[in-house]
């Protein structure tokens, strides 16, 4: 048995009655030998008086007997909502076609209306856009296998190929066969540059910079973007863009100066509405992953938001950088940690 040790996100939880938090932990009250979930409407105990615990079950191990106001040992609401949601999405992803509003409804027990709005508020997606979002993630994993076109579209759910190439360019960045043949038929310009940081690799197509990468050996940069993009043509950067890796490295010496690139971003729809939140953090501060799901609309979607930080190709331009975890400690970074630790020390003094 380990109890959780005291944690202000979790005494403000408490404070706030916050019935999104129900699950997540209990605390219990030394003096009255209860514990309770975080929505209960009970007297706010003392904070030297409490005691955290990730499950309930711990917290009878310990001694505690569950409170007869919120019976922390039955499911809340909160956790009833976020249950009905996780059987949609699990649904959605079994499915071969995308299953009707009315029918996802049905199997939640709510109105079609009532599951809308709940899905949205807890995914920051209505049904139809995560259904959508499920179905690039498996076309993106058949061409990665090389499969051939027309199956990979209809194995993923498509009726026709018209509505995914309509969207192609903005999920894949290329069309679906420079995708699948890892860029065949695709120019990208590259260039090196220096910072205080390290060697820091741009890469563009014709619709702007695709990646920015850091790192101590430029060898291994190029590397990473061969890999990448296997087939396609890469060329070295000439004198227009010169000027955005200039820009890249600007900005690190000079942070307060701002980073306006023009960019090509590839993702699905969470991640681009993760990165676009990313890019509204000022220099200087930080938010927290949850902080970042609660801007979404996604406030139970913390984890989903660490796993599109992690995706992000686009240091410094997309600042993942300034996402941070709750207690404020540094989470990991694509590209070190340390890295992290000099952009936010930097970018704060300026």
């Amino acid at each position: 048995m380990s109890k959780a040790p005291f944690d202000r996100s979790r005494w403000q939880a408490v404070v706030s009655n916050d019935p999104d938090a129900d699950g997540d932990f209990f605390y219990a009250v030394k003096t009255t030998g209860v514990y309770c979930r975080p929505s209960c409407a009970s007297r706010r105990p003392r904070p030297e008086n409490m005691v955290f615990f990730d499950t309930g079950a711990q917290a009878e191990l310990a001694g505690y007997r569950a409170c007869k106001r919120c019976a922390p040992g039955r499911a809340s609401p909160a956790e009833r909502d976020r249950a009905r949601v996780a059987r949609a999405c699990r649904m959605i992803g079994m499915s071969e076609k995308p299953p009707r509003l009315a029918d996802l409804a049905s199997r939640a027990g709510v109105s079609p209306y009532h599951f809308h709005r709940l899905f949205k508020r807890m995914t920051g997606l209505t049904p139809h856009q995560y259904a959508s979002a499920e179905r690039d993630n498996k076309v993106r994993a058949r061409l990665a296998e090389g499969g051939r076109m027309t199956d990979a579209l209809f194995d993923a759910g498509f009726n026709s190929s018209g509505h995914f190439y309509a969207g192609a360019r903005d999920t894949l960045g290329m069309t679906p066969k420079s995708f699948r043949d890892r860029g065949a038929g695709c120019s990208i310009r590259f260039a090196i540059g220096e910072a205080r940081l390290g060697a820091i690799l741009v890469a563009g197509t014709e619709r702007g910079i695709c990646a920015i990468s850091l790192g101590d050996d430029p060898k291994r940069l190029v590397g990473e973007l061969q890999d990448r993009f296997a087939n396609a043509e890469l060329l070295g950067g000439d004198r227009v863009f010169e000027r955005y890796v200039a820009r890249v490295v600007g900005f690190v010496q000079a942070p307060g100066t701002g980073l306006d690139l023009p960019l090509d971003i590839r993702g699905t729809v969470f991640q681009q509405r993760v990165w676009q939140a990313l890019r509204q953090i000022p220099c200087g501060e930080t938010a927290t992953y949850a902080d970042i799901a609660a801007r979404i609309g996604s406030p139970k979607a913390a984890r989903a938001v660490a796993g599109a930080c992690a995706a992000n190709t686009l240091a410094l331009a997309i600042p993942c950088h300034r996402v941070v975890r709750t207690d404020g400690d540094l989470s990991g970074y694509r590209w070190g940690v340390e890295r992290k630790r000099t952009l936010l020390r930097n970018e704060k003094k300026r």
